[in-house]
């Protein structure tokens, strides 16, 4: 079956739709070697079929959003590494390619999104969890242009602006994204009630409250405790469909690249996340098929994969 014909925004407006979980934590699983600052995107540009299997595993799981391997991939980091400005453009195209071959082969229809990540993360430093990178909001504006023009001309059924730590980032992302026209969904990083960088969330989510391209707001990378809170932050300054795919509760240690388990994992309270007004619902880092699985298991509306007929 061909990838989703209708917007996502028109799914969003009548049901939940399931994302898919983290792509790194799957990489691995599979065997692949994720060393260095090109993190997934080393994986994309040696192993790009490692990276449609990743997708594929989870759409066999029931998902129906899949996020591209572009979340790291930039031309500055990429040329360090000896890529020159056309491979990474290549690059940039391919991961939307693979994640659109894992769709079309899916048994139910699926939506392509194409991740731009923060600035942080081309840093590999772990900066996108505490942004303010002393960056301009039109030098962040013209760091993502590029890319998310590449993309767009991979022809992706959204963008998925995400991971977010403040707003100067967030602002200068809707910049570019009123010049495109094209749909995308913006989703901030957070700690507690504030963004990574220390604003107050409902401060960062009314930047892109009246957002025409703006299909869903939420919060990605996070912890799941923090989820709910920032959701309601999220309700009280707009309209827009809401997002959630939290972390599944580590810490990452951006010191020794490792991440610390929760010690007490809960179960996650979709409900109340979807009652205080999430339609995009998943998983990030550390969450991988067998989560996605019970998802869609348990989610009323979403994740199921019935065959929708196209318009």
């Amino acid at each position: 079956m061909p990838r989703a014909s209708g917007p996502l925004a028109e799914a969003l407006a009548h049901r939940v739709v399931l994302l898919d979980g983290g792509l790194s934590n799957q990489l691995t699983d599979q065997g692949c070697d994720l060393s260095g600052g090109l993190w997934s995107g080393r994986v994309l540009a040696e192993r790009p079929e490692q990276v449609e299997a990743a997708h594929t595993a989870y759409v066999q799981a029931g998902a129906e959003v899949l996020i591209t391997a572009s979340y790291q991939v930039g031309y500055e980091a990429f040329a360090a590494h000896g890529h020159d400005r056309a491979a990474t453009t290549a690059l940039l195209r391919r991961s939307v390619d693979l994640a659109d071959r894992a769709a079309q082969a899916a048994d139910h229809e699926v939506w392509v999104a194409a991740s731009v990540g923060p600035y942080g993360a081309v840093l590999a430093d772990g900066s996108e969890y505490r942004g303010r990178y002393g960056l301009s909001v039109r030098e962040l504006a013209d760091f993502h242009r590029p890319r998310i023009e590449a993309l767009l001309a991979a022809g992706p059924d959204v963008l998925a602006l995400e991971t977010i730590p403040d707003p100067d980032e967030a602002e200068a992302l809707l910049t570019v994204l009123a010049e495109t026209g094209a749909p995308a969904w913006l989703s901030h990083t957070v700690a507690g009630p504030r963004t990574r960088s220390g604003q107050p969330v409902a401060e960062a989510f009314a930047l892109a409250a009246d957002a025409p391209q703006i299909i869903a707001l939420g919060v990605n990378c996070c912890d799941p405790a923090d989820v709910l809170p920032a959701l309601q932050a999220a309700a009280s300054v707009t309209a827009t469909p809401l997002l959630a795919y939290p972390n599944d509760g580590s810490v990452w240690d951006a010191a020794t690249q490792t991440w610390e388990p929760p010690h007490d994992p809960a179960p996650w309270p979709t409900t109340a996340w979807q009652e205080a007004g999430a339609r995009l619902i998943g998983g990030c880092c550390r969450v991988g098929p067998p989560r996605i699985a019970a998802l869609a298991r348990d989610l009323p509306q979403g994740g199921s994969p019935q065959r929708r007929q196209r318009s």
